[in-house]
């Protein structure tokens, strides 16, 4: 045994020095032959590949993760070739890949940008939905200044559906009996469970969400097409459309095969620019935010969980490690060259108590004197809004879903479906509550009594910081509060985030807490800091991160869909906990 230590050891130390003897080869290469950029550009990006909030550090999370790009390269990459005299414009893929509303507006605003300074944007796409929808897709598509269409392809204009599924059936037919509880009417997570269709308040606010999103697509494609909003409510009832009905609509300027789309790009250009991915163009040029006045940046992405943030190759989705995201607030803080924090939240919510322990940090870095700005992404709901509420400022995407202010919990009695698998179960126990968490005996009236009781405690405790943090009274809160999600936009108005856009308007506004010119250079450094691939792997060796054998990455692929549908139904295992926002699924 010590003899096969000895010669593990001694091949882990060759492959080591390996490793670094050809690290150390490329650096020098690297340094010795440093990447130019040629001085005409065209600037490629396929948006049918996903944009995600966050790419992970973790080379085999990243290897999950296929071609993703994430969002804040792609923003930087099209504010930097923006302001690159070698940059003569942009021509984009899409197609019908599932977008969430906030993350279509985000690289809208992004694109926008782009051609407010004078530059050319093309968009071209296969089809907007093959036999399907194509609806944030060809959103996303009306930033550009032409919109090029495969004659095979259609234009899947169709309108918006959010579809929930009720397990109160299943249930019945299984034996299981939910008994749960929430603050207030609208946190409907539970609903899964509990009924078999959308109650009231429920309705109510998903019609809420939808009209809001219904809004925002009518407006941004009549602004993008030159059209009024009752020319586009009539074009979503009469899609979808042909390739040639959509050219007559004037949804698309015209039908063109993908050479003729870089034929058209080349009569728009000066000289003959060459073509760069995005991501090698930002690889080269650099991002726009290097240098300046220290602004930390912070991501809070992903379930709120105690512990590490972390990456679930199953789900393909992360987690907010409250261990993580407070130890990089706190790094923040000790940073004297900081001089304010842009936190990134990306969450559906999750633990309470992890959910508190990062809201306490972000309390702590406005008493040190470093002014908080949240970006919401996505989604920012419950546990997602709790993080984020004492922040000095809050932005927002119109299409974020946020609020959800309230709390649920409970549990699954299941002894009526183990006796029908014909398994029996007996116990003893000491202490009157000792079976209080126990899905096989049912909650006594004093265990109820004390279960309640936490409830209201924690919705206390979030609507009065609530309270606090966003400057009213907690009637006030209460009265939007109760599990209620809200658009981004609602939210606005209903004075739950201060202003609306993406995470450029949330750097602006931190360099105003900073006290910093509006055109002040900055330098946006992440915190903590990433790690490299040999970090990551030693940090997986040590035992310190779950690893994933790149041997699953293919049958983890294919079972994912699965494997979401089965956490959206809370049939994983893992506890969602007591702050989590019901989410649809990404529109497209």
């Amino acid at each position: 045994m010590k003899r096969f230590f000895v010669r593990l050891f001694a091949v882990i130390g060759v492959l080591a020095t390996l490793i670094l003897l050809v690290g150390f080869v490329f650096a020098l290469v690297g340094a010795a032959a440093k990447p130019r950029l040629p001085k005409e550009l065209l600037i490629e990006v396929d948006f049918e590949q996903p944009v995600i909030a966050q790419k992970p550090d973790d080379p085999f999370a990243a290897a999950m993760m296929g071609n993703s790009m994430d969002l804040r390269d792609v923003v930087e990459g099209l504010e930097r070739a923006a302001d690159d005299q070698r940059v003569q414009l942009l021509v984009a893929r899409l197609g019908a890949a599932p977008m969430a509303m906030a993350t279509a507006q985000e690289l809208r605003d992004a694109i926008l940008a782009f051609r407010a300074r004078g530059k050319k944007a093309i968009a071209w796409a296969e089809t907007f939905g093959e036999t399907g929808p194509g609806n944030t897709s060809y959103y996303l598509a009306t930033a550009f200044d032409e919109i090029h269409l495969q004659p095979s392809g259609d234009v899947g204009l169709t309108g918006l559906v959010m579809e929930s599924p009720f397990l109160a059936g299943t249930l019945e037919k299984l034996g299981v009996e939910p008994r749960m509880g929430q603050r207030y009417e609208y946190k409907n997570a539970m609903n899964t469970f509990t009924e078999k269709a959308f109650t009231p308040a429920h309705a109510e606010a998903m019609e809420a969400i939808v009209d809001s999103w219904y809004e925002q697509l009518v407006q941004g494609i009549a602004t993008g097409r030159g059209k009024s909003p009752e020319e586009v409510r009539a074009l979503i009832d009469g899609g979808p459309y042909l390739g040639v009905e959509a050219v007559d609509a004037g949804l698309v300027d015209a039908l063109s095969y993908r050479d003729a789309v870089y034929d058209r790009a080349e009569e728009l250009a000066e000289g003959e620019p060459v073509r760069r991915t995005l991501a090698r163009y930002l690889a080269v040029a650099g991002r726009p935010h290097a240098k300046g006045a220290r602004i930390a940046l912070v991501y809070g992405v992903g379930s709120v969980v105690r512990g590490k943030s972390g990456f679930d190759p199953l789900s393909g989705s992360a987690s907010m490690g409250s261990d993580t995201v407070a130890k990089a607030l706190r790094q923040a803080i000790d940073d004297e060259k900081v001089k304010a924090i842009l936190f990134r939240v990306d969450s559906p919510g999750g633990s309470y108590v992890a959910s508190d322990t990062i809201w306490h940090e972000t309390v702590r870095a406005r008493e040190a004197g470093k002014p908080v700005v949240v970006s919401m992404g996505d989604v920012a709901g419950s546990g997602g809004y709790f993080v984020a509420m004492a922040a000095d400022k809050i932005v927002a995407q119109p299409g974020t879903i946020t609020g959800s202010i309230g709390v649920l919990g409970g549990k699954l009695l299941t002894r009526e479906l183990w006796a029908k698998l014909g398994v029996t179960w007996d116990e003893v126990h000491r202490g009157t509550k000792a079976t209080m968490w126990s899905g096989l005996s049912d909650y006594e009236p004093e265990q109820w009594a004390r279960y309640e009781a936490g409830l209201d405690r924690v919705y206390l405790d979030f609507t009065t910081k609530a309270a606090e943090g966003r400057g009213k009274t907690q009637e006030e809160i209460h009265a939007i509060a109760k599990g209620r999600i809200w658009s981004g936009a609602d939210a606005l108005r209903l004075g739950l985030v201060d202003e609306l856009g993406g995470m450029t308007t949330a750097l602006r506004l931190a360099r105003e807490a900073a006290g910093l010119a509006p055109d002040a250079a900055v330098e946006l450094k992440l915190y903590p800091e990433p790690r490299t691939p040999f970090q990551a792997v030693m940090e997986q060796l040590r035992g310190e991160q779950a690893t994933t054998s790149p041997v699953l990455v293919g049958l983890l692929e294919t079972l994912r869909p699965v494997i979401r549908l089965a956490a959206r139904l809370g049939l994983t295992g893992q506890d969602a906990g007591e702050l989590t926002t019901p989410l649809p699924e990404p529109l497209s």
